[in-house]
């Protein structure tokens, strides 16, 4: 069991299981209603990926065991391998047999004419000033000097694996204590509630948003939204804590933790328009009147507003209307140009009409969002990018060297090794073990 645990095939397993279910929670738009999931998939499918849990996939019960058994395979990974790598660093091999230092991929050897005491003591300065400083070893066989560099280095691998860890706490304390839900506030309106995404019972804010205002800009001479904007308070105990805070899309209101994001809008009921009216031959007069009712005119007439174009034909503002005549029968629409106010004179109709003002009430759809592991969730990516700099950028590096007496003089048998890049290290090397030739000579 413990060897299972252990398993790197059992990593890549996981790993590859994670990558795919998530392609599935990409695909499938999570937490909508039931309604939004029967209209795009039917009622055979919509049961399938019910019972699958697909909807809400990241908090099924299956994705939830494999990240519980990939934490248990990192957990494992970690305890099996860290012992030794702690040796390694905390209680070095001080001593290389000759032999062993012989296989090393960077070993050299040369002669000194100093004997093996002054010999150590030069080498010893010398690694002090260009790698690290040296312990000495002494034994029957000669002197032995061993210094190692950045052997931390060994535990940036324990560090990604503990950032991933505090990844999925922090998304376990996102999802245990946090929401993600929505509210529509109509302009002039507030909210003290929220309703989660995928359907339940509504959740208390513990305040109350307003939304004094909402707008929207479209691109010139079409439909298509530029910019939509909403500007909110927040009050709190009857007072204002937050005033006038203008949000739009990718500039969320964040009070409290909680984070309100604009997402979309909507009419929010008709329009009101205001209309100057010029019977024929007679004193014009403003009338207001709701997209779609029927607004009194003289002698028995009326009007009604049945569409609105914010830009019609790249000629501003219009109203698609028609005017009713005294027995009820329906006029043909026409259009009527802000712009252009006497443009409808020309129409030669009992009334010619203008269009002062066009107002139609919205709603702002805020995504709410409550997140309180999204800090710890920072501090693992901070860690990981910690420890993948570590684990694959810096690399450990011990050099051993033996000196034997040899006449007068002494031999110098020096050998090198680092646990990553070892063709940079090669290089490295080299230039090391000509500096301390050179240094010896000096």
């Amino acid at each position: 069991m413990w060897n299972f645990f252990c398993s790197l095939k059992l990593t890549i397993f996981t790993l590859i299981m994670l990558a795919l279910t998530s392609i599935i929670g990409t695909v499938i738009q999570q937490n909508r209603t039931p309604e939004e999931y029967l209209r795009q998939y039917g009622e055979g499918l919509y049961t399938l990926f019910e019972r699958l849990q697909f909807f809400d996939m990241y908090r099924a019960w299956w994705f939830l065991a494999l990240l519980v058994l990939f934490c248990l395979n990192l957990i494992a990974c970690s305890i099996k391998r860290l012992p030794g790598v702690w040796k390694t660093v905390r209680e070095p091999s001080l001593i290389m047999a000759l032999d062993t230092l012989r296989t090393l991929a960077n070993h050299t050897q040369f002669d000194s004419r100093h004997n093996a005491e002054e010999t150590a003591q030069a080498l010893s300065e010398s690694l002090s000033s260009r790698f690290a400083r040296p312990v000495l070893t002494r034994t029957e066989g000669g002197l032995h000097l061993f210094a190692q560099k950045a052997a931390w280095a060994r535990f940036g691998v324990y560090v990604t694996h503990l950032s991933i860890l505090i990844i999925f706490i922090g998304a376990i304390i996102g999802n245990i204590w946090g929401y993600k839900a929505f509210v529509n506030i109509v302009e002039g309106d507030q909210v003290n509630q929220v309703w989660p995404r995928g359907g339940g019972d509504p959740i208390d804010l513990g305040f109350t948003v307003r939304c004094d205002s909402f707008s929207v800009t479209y691109y010139d001479n079409s439909m298509r939204p530029k910019e939509y904007a909403s500007v909110l308070d927040v009050i709190e105990d009857d007072q204002e804590v937050i005033s006038d805070r203008k949000i739009i899309v990718n500039t969320p209101l964040n009070y409290k933790g909680i984070t309100f994001y604009q997402s979309s809008y909507g009419p929010a009921g008709p329009a009101t328009i205001r209309m100057r009216v010029t019977p024929k031959g007679g004193t014009p007069f403003v009338a207001t009147n709701r997209e779609g009712d029927h607004t009194p005119l003289p002698n028995g007439y009326s009007f009604a507003v049945t569409g609105y174009a914010q830009s019609y034909q790249g000629m501003g503002p219009a109203v698609q209307m028609h005017v009713n005549t005294p027995d009820g029968r329906h006029g043909n629409p026409f259009i009527v140009l802000q712009n252009y106010p006497d443009f409808d004179s020309r129409r030669g109709g009992e009334f010619a009409f203008a269009l002062l003002d066009y107002k139609q009430p919205q709603y702002t759809g805020l995504q709410v969002n409550k997140d309180p592991g999204v800090w710890v969730v920072w501090i693992g990516c901070l860690l990981m990018i910690l420890g993948t700099m570590a684990a694959f950028m810096i690399s450990h590096r011990r050099l051993w060297i033996t000196i034997e007496p040899k006449g007068e003089g002494s031999v110098v048998h020096l050998g090198a090794s680092a646990h990553r890049n070892q063709a940079a290290f090669a290089l490295y090397f080299d230039e090391l073990k000509k500096n301390l030739s050179k240094d010896l000579a000096g």
